[in-house]
């Protein structure tokens, strides 16, 4: 039996399984006709397999980006108030230069104006203005988690449903990736990852993390592939010499891939043995990194170490890239990815952390974007799109040093397919007290979550059934597609 059937007939088994494992563990909850009517349409999506490719990456700034300082409102009124906030020293003067003064802020110009308003990026992400103004990027305002449609009088009145655990960095992320707070058995790429595996002939590689486990890879009958720069993390012990003997490594691999009478001990050893496949498949068909692959990115200019240093969120990007230039010898044709930058839990010494932050997210975004536009001969930027997502938004207010925990928070699309150039959505007036502040600067979210990955998933292919399906809070929502994907 090859690698490649022998790892379709250990997924096949375990997914059922799981089904069976799952369904028991659910009998009599809320969660068990969702995850029924999710194997059904997963069942109907098997029958119409696209012939295309497509891919979508979740760029997570882990603990809370600072939007304010992301995407800023330029016009007077906005701008004077910014710097009436953000600008003094007592607030700790982390407010940023104008437009046109050394080191300002970018202008950017949207192709949907909004009447009296000017708008400019952080001075760090020159790259993204650049994409930005050639078409294959968007700004998406104000996105974040709720559960039904809410103005400022209802969240203070705390009359509708609302999120639960606001402002809480791991229920947030957990939100964020899965539409539940921490403890949620699946996220919304891994969702995704169950109806669109039966159009992968090697299913193990539907979704694919780059930085560990994470929750928004987790499916209800995949499971997520974790690979680094280097690959396939392997098996020790399985390779070279064991204990100063390389014959041990045969009767290892028995004794821990052999199969058993026990369910769950059966489960693991095909857990093993598709992990082996998996790796022996990787180490022959993955594209290399470097001259004879894919090029390896750039340093980016660090200002927080006044140099150049090494960017390992580009070097993530650099090892999706890779998959994706793979995508034939693993069987692709959809997939799902996930990187990850952290320290954007800003409270303090805001203005050069997030600076640095700022200027890695905009050298990473730009080298994938390079990347893709010809990787290996062929430009794959209308079939891949990359979006960022973190735990909140910060407040617009300061604490001294920096900022705090928030809610609403504005975020970027990439891609050749992304309807560029543009703002969906209106900036929130810059200030205090109006209709989305809801305390301390922190905005009520314009867009949810749910209907930024709706968005996402219906040109990933899926259904407005399977959205449903994947997201079943959109259904609270009138605009299920905000409309930044063509």
């Amino acid at each position: 039996m090859t690698n490649k059937t022998q790892m379709n007939h250990l997924c096949a088994s375990r997914r059922a399984f799981l089904r069976t494992a799952s369904l028991l563990s659910l009998a009599g909850t809320a969660a068990t006709p969702f995850a029924l009517n999710l194997a059904t349409i997963g069942a109907a999506a098997a029958q119409t397999a696209p012939s295309d490719y497509k891919a979508l990456v979740c760029l997570f700034m882990n603990g809370g980006n600072d939007s304010f300082n992301t995407v800023l409102a330029t016009d007077p009124t906005s701008w004077a108030e910014y710097l009436r906030l953000r600008g003094s020293a007592d607030n700790g003067a982390i407010a940023l230069p104008a437009v046109g003064s050394a080191g300002g802020v970018l202008p950017i110009v949207p192709k949907t104006a909004q009447a009296g308003r000017s708008f400019a990026l952080h001075p760090n992400l020159p790259e993204l203005k650049g994409l930005f103004d050639a078409g294959r990027v968007a700004v998406v305002s104000n996105v974040g988690p709720l559960v039904v449609p809410a103005t400022r009088e209802q969240y203070l009145a705390r009359s509708v449903p609302l999120p639960q655990k606001l402002f809480s960095h791991n229920d947030q992320q957990s939100l964020w990736q899965s539409s539940m707070p921490e403890g949620a058995r699946s996220g919304w790429g891994g969702r995704m990852g169950d109806l669109v595996v039966a159009a992968n002939s090697t299913p193990i590689f539907t979704a694919i993390s780059v930085s560990g486990n994470a929750t928004f890879l987790s499916g209800q009958t995949i499971n997520q592939y974790q690979i680094t720069g280097a690959g396939a993390v392997p098996i020790d012990g399985l390779s070279g010499s064991l204990f100063g003997s390389s014959p041990a490594a045969n009767p290892l691999q028995a004794i821990i891939s052999g199969d058993r009478s026990n369910l769950f001990e059966k489960e693991h050893a095909a857990i093993v043995r598709r992990s082996i496949a998996a790796q022996s498949l990787l180490a022959t068909g993955l594209v290399p990194a470097g001259a004879a692959g894919i090029p390896n990115p750039t340093q980016y200019n660090s200002t927080r170490r006044g140099g150049l240093a090494t960017n390992s969120l580009a070097v993530q990007l650099q090892t999706v890239a890779r998959v994706i230039a793979s995508r034939g010898a693993l069987g692709a044709k959809r997939q799902v990815f996930f990187v990850n930058i952290g320290g954007f839990d800003t409270h303090d010494d805001q203005l050069a952390r997030h600076a640095d932050l700022m200027a890695r997210v905009s050298h990473a975004m730009a080298y994938f974007d390079g990347v893709l536009g010809n990787l290996q001969g062929a430009n794959l930027r209308n079939q891949v799109t990359l979006f960022t997502a973190s735990d909140f938004g910060r407040t617009f207010t300061s604490n001294g040093d920096g900022t705090d925990h928030g809610w609403g928070g504005h975020h970027f699309v990439m891609g050749g397919a992304v309807r560029g150039q543009d703002i969906v959505g209106a900036i929130p007036v810059t200030g205090l007290g109006h209709a989305q502040e809801v305390g301390g600067g922190s905005l009520l979210p314009q867009f949810s979550v749910d209907q930024y990955g709706a968005t996402l998933a219906s040109w990933f292919g899926l259904s407005p059934t399977q959205v449903a399906g994947v997201f079943p809070g959109i259904a609270n929502f009138t605009n299920k597609n905000l409309g930044f994907m063509t």
